[in-house]
């Protein structure tokens, strides 16, 4: 679906919550569009980078939601943002304010606080993004948006400063966002693992892993793929590499939810989870190394 611009938002003051690797760049991107706004992170050095940069730096999250009109958030997960909204956004909500969740957050929470924002005559928009600190740095993400259609009309402005137009996409009711974030991270977590898997078949059954990449990498298409995986593994990266572990059981419980399975994903969980080979994903958030696990057995691990 696509947005129609017959209904804007007249120049709002935006708030923004969570300043970390991708709110911070977000941030930034908003008050150079000439955005009024004003930011908070429980680190006082994203709020004195923001400052820095011209905008206005909080004293609280309760003085950003007082003080705007559409309140941003870009937390690490579905509980940090829950707790944020129950003990802050909620409680200074007004009529008409806009709260927009930039975060992967569970569905059925989403919903759920959706719910509560629409009693006190406010609205919930999911707009979970992907492209990284490089897509927010440039105001290139893909996001994929739910919530009441016209509201999301209104907001479209402000999510073409942060991501890429035709790829700024409305999926439909609330939660509707995060459904299809979660389309995105499996897509990336499931295809990143199969080849990591391939690969640790060859390493563990004594293959080199160089003559791997050669013989089946080093080409286009899946190919590519593989390839990039392989390489590095080669380069001792392997330790490093996601499978989207944190964010896994965000949509097995939407899945069990609405009564359908996603085997290929519970089985990557419940494999990662019953080792304790730890690392952090590139959001900085505690994960599992499939990789690892993988390859614990083999005298050939590639670290």
């Amino acid at each position: 679906m696509k947005f129609n611009r017959k209904e804007k938002l007249k120049i709002p003051r935006i708030g923004f919550i969570g300043l970390g690797n991708m709110g911070g760049r977000m941030a930034r991107n908003l008050h150079n569009a000439g955005y009024p706004l004003i930011g908070y992170d429980i680190d006082a050095a994203k709020c004195t980078a923001l400052a820095a940069a011209g905008a206005t730096a909080g004293q609280d999250a309760a003085e950003v939601v007082k003080n705007s009109d559409v309140v941003m958030t870009s937390l690490r997960s579905s509980d940090i943002f829950c707790r944020v909204a129950e003990q802050h956004l909620i409680p200074n909500a007004r009529d008409g304010h806009i709260f927009i969740d930039l975060g992967t957050t569970e569905v059925e929470k989403t919903r759920d606080m959706a719910t509560v924002f629409a009693e006190k005559g406010a609205t919930l928009v999911d707009a979970p993004v992907s492209g990284g600190p490089q897509g927010s740095e440039t105001g290139t993400l893909r996001i994929f948006v739910g919530g009441d259609a016209a509201t999301v009309e209104k907001c479209r402005p402000i999510l073409e400063v942060l991501g890429e137009p035709k790829y700024v996409v409305y999926c439909g009711p609330s939660g509707c966002g995060q459904i299809v974030k979660g389309v995105n991270q499996l897509a990336m977590g499931l295809g990143d693992a199969a080849f990591m898997e391939a690969m640790a078949f060859g390493v563990c059954a004594g293959v080199d892993p160089t003559a791997i990449r050669e013989a089946v990498g080093m080409g286009e298409g899946w190919r590519g793929q593989f390839d990039r995986i392989a390489k590095r593994i080669i380069d001792g990266e392997g330790g490093t590499l996601v499978v989207k572990y944190p964010e896994l059981p965000y949509f097995l419980a939407a899945a069990e939810a609405s009564g359908f399975e996603i085997p290929l994903t519970e089985a990557l969980y419940e494999f990662c989870k019953k080792e304790n080979y730890e690392m952090f994903d590139n959001m900085n958030r505690p994960s599992r190394s499939f990789w690892r696990t993988l390859t614990k057995h083999s005298d050939s691990e590639q670290d």
